[in-house]
């Protein structure tokens, strides 16, 4: 059986055979707005985003759920999350990131208070920075908020060791406190739908495909929560009830969705359904959001099951996973631009042995560290990245120029990104939650 690892670093280039085999569709909403990361397939799957699509368009309140490990400094691949977070505060939604402090020492043995350390000054301040409101971002500790700790050990009643293992791959070597993360992740990426934290709503968590294990987890979890499932039958869009007392609990949610303004509900005790008969497919987030404003009052832990985008992981400069604990494959925020500067001249290409074979043949821009960071993060005109990557192909474009093209944006972004980081210090308090 194979798995995807959350905590390992390995690389992954085969996005559409991950989509198969552990079932992401496919990426194709036609988002206002869309920033390139959208535009350019960076982002190339999703799980569940019908629902913040429909939030989007219609404006209707949604969440926003990320989370940092506070193991290492901040770099253009995380900046890339952040970049997705910004677009959808934007959009509407309101932001929450949670602090991985009891991942973090679970998994890599760091210390509360060296986390905190380290998140504050290395990502907080960073994000602030990137352009996330203070005044519609809070950013909390795993260790601090009950409510996740209180969500990780109730619902996890819905999960057993063998599912663990089949989707974790834990053996018997596995620490209990490595075991026990996850279902953190889970309080994490469902507690902000508690009513204290904004209520029952659709939740976006952006995420690396090395991160699916936790959200399959939390999808299964809050979807056996859940009282109430949808499908369409010959009647029209059934709801169906999966608890005891389906004729008190059916007759007061038809009488809910009356009140609505449903006309057509048929009520099948024998079946614990309702039939929504002029109700359809299309029309099944909508019927949620209305059945989920009764579930609420009779189910504390109804949580609309959250949807996650997976974006491509970006490639470290040279040639591996960018990755904090290989400083020279990654563009730390913290690099000074000359240092920034002189990693760029020395990344790996897609240019050919020599020069004249290069002219000859032409580049690989697909293989190329320096364009995936005009791809991901350095050139906004998509008229113009074609250019280069054409050219490229075509062996007109050399590496050298691509190099001092890209180390010369970094290097200038740097310097404006600093000031900024220098001045969103003080913003940091505003942001951080005191529990």
């Amino acid at each position: 059986m194979e798995f995807i690892n959350p905590w390992s670093s390995q690389q992954y280039k085969d996005y559409a055979k991950l989509r198969d085999q552990f079932g992401i569709g496919a990426f194709d909403f036609e988002l206002p707005d869309a920033p390139p990361l959208f535009r350019r397939g960076v982002i190339f799957g999703h799980r569940g985003f019908e629902y913040v699509y429909d939030s989007i368009i219609h404006k209707q309140p949604f969440a926003v759920l990320t989370g940092l490990m506070p193991s290492g400094r901040m770099h253009f691949g995380h900046k890339m999350t952040i970049d997705q977070v910004r677009y959808y505060q934007e959009q509407g939604g309101d932001v929450h990131i949670a602090v991985a402090d009891i991942e973090a020492y679970a998994s890599r043995g760091i210390s509360l208070e060296k986390a905190r350390e380290i998140a504050v000054e290395e990502y907080v301040t960073n994000y602030i920075a990137l352009g996330l409101d203070p005044e519609k971002t809070e950013v909390y500790f795993q260790s601090q908020r009950r409510e996740v700790k209180d969500i990780a050990w109730k619902l996890g009643k819905k999960v057993n060791m063998s599912e663990f293992m089949a989707i974790y791959g834990f053996g018997g070597e596995a620490n209990m406190t490595h075991v026990f993360s996850p279902l953190i992740q889970v309080g994490d990426i469902l507690h902000v739908q508690l009513e204290k934290y904004g209520g029952a709503r659709p939740t976006i968590v952006p995420v690396g495909v090395d991160q699916d294990p936790h959200i399959r987890l939390t999808r299964d979890i809050a979807a056996r929560w859940r009282m109430f499932s949808f499908s369409m039958q010959k009647e029209g869009l059934g709801v169906f009830y999966k608890g005891e007392d389906a004729a008190k609990v059916l007759g007061r949610l038809k009488k809910h969705l009356e009140e609505r303004g449903y006309e057509n509900v048929k009520m099948n005790v024998p079946y614990k359904a309702l039939y929504l008969t002029d109700r359809d497919e299309k029309d099944v987030i909508s019927v949620d959001r209305d059945v989920m404003d009764y579930e609420r009052e009779l189910n504390e832990f109804a949580f609309f099951s959250p949807a996650a985008t997976y974006h491509r992981l970006i490639t470290g400069l040279t040639g591996s996973k960018m990755s904090s604990s290989h400083p020279d494959s990654a563009i730390f925020l913290s690099d000074s631009p000359a240092e920034a500067k002189k990693k760029v001249m020395r990344a790996l290409t897609g240019g050919r042995a020599t020069l004249d074979e290069h002219r000859r043949l032409g580049g690989e821009p697909d293989k190329c560290a320096v364009y995936e960071m005009f791809v991901y993060h350095l050139i906004d005109d998509d008229a113009y990245l074609r250019e280069i990557h054409d050219t490229c192909i075509n062996g007109t474009r050399i590496c050298g120029k691509c190099k001092k093209e890209a180390a010369n944006i970094i290097e200038e972004w740097l310097k404006e990104f600093h000031v900024k980081r220098e001045q969103a210090r003080d913003a940091v308090n505003d942001v951080l939650s005191t529990e």
